[in-house]
Order: structure tokens, then C-alpha cells, then sequence
């Protein structure tokens, strides 16, 4: 499972405005839900209830909002740097300003581990997290993250 299996040009946003997690999460699925042919409402409830389960501000300024929607075919991802960090009670309490949202089918149960881990072994990188802040044109941050590496060294 690589990045670019589950984001298109398309669905990198440079500049996400928003004043909070609500309202980021808000704007989210406004713009997911043509891409994955659902309903705001349905793809916005999918992402708050899983926040009510515990924070997916996974650390560094980074959080990975995900869920399951009903008749999806594939994965689908969407990423998003914002123009300013916003709290998203994340387990090292840092306010959040790079967010990639997975939304999955249904029945995927191995496939939405690997893109939740792969997906999270991005955003341990710090180097590239560097990167995506340094950069507010959606063309070069999906370059960046669809770039893979020529060596699976450790």
C-alpha cells in the first residue's frame, strides 16, 4: 500500500482554513464527499464519531481522521496542510496542521491497517513533515508525498 494508491492531485488541499477540529473535519468531508460519491453529512459523522472514540492527533502536528462508509469500492485519502495549526487533542497535545483522512469500505479489514500504517510511518518522519509545512502549493506537497523512496533501508 503506497500513498499515491490512495490520494489523486486532486485530493491535496495546500491551504485548509479552519478554527478548530470540528470545523477542519467539517471542511474535510465537504471536500471528500464528491470524490467518494457520499453525502457531507454522512462522511463528516463517519470522521467526528471515530474522534469521539479517542483523538486521532497521532503526534508531531499530524492527525489521520478515518472510518468505514457503507458501499465504498476502494480506499480513498485525502490530505490537507492547514494554513494554521488547530487543537486537536492529540496524544502529545499539540495543536494539528497536517491531516490525511482514509475512508474505507466497509468490510476492509487488512487494507485499512496497511493505509493507517503507512499513512502514520509518513508522519513519524520528520523530515517530511518539515517538508509538507514548507511548501503551500497542492501540486509540490502531493509530489512529496507520492515520492517513494529508492531504497527500503531501515
Amino acid at each position: 500500500m503506497e500513498i499515491d494508491d490512495l490520494i489523486t492531485p486532486a485530493s491535496v488541499i495546500a491551504n485548509l482554513r479552519a478554527t478548530s477540529k470540528r470545523q477542519a473535519l467539517v471542511e474535510l468531508a465537504r471536500r471528500a464527499a464528491p470524490m467518494v460519491g457520499r453525502e457531507e453529512r454522512a462522511v463528516f459523522e463517519v470522521l467526528w464519531e471515530r474522534e469521539r472514540l479517542g483523538s486521532t492527533g497521532v503526534g508531531m502536528g499530524t492527525a489521520v481522521p478515518h472510518g468505514k462508509l457503507p458501499g465504498l469500492e476502494r480506499l480513498y485519502g485525502l490530505f490537507a496542510r492547514l494554513e494554521k495549526p488547530v487543537a486537536f487533542d492529540a496524544i502529545d497535545e499539540q495543536p494539528v496542521d497536517l491531516i490525511f483522512v482514509l475512508l474505507v469500505p466497509q468490510n476492509a479489514g487488512a487494507e485499512h491497517l496497511k493505509a493507517l500504517a503507512r499513512v502514520s510511518r509518513l508522519f513519524r518522519d520528520r523530515i517530511m513533515c518539515e517538508k509538507l509545512r514548507g511548501t503551500d502549493r497542492a501540486e509540490a506537497l502531493y509530489a512529496l508525498l507520492t515520492d517513494r523512496p529508492t531504497s527500503n533501508a531501515a
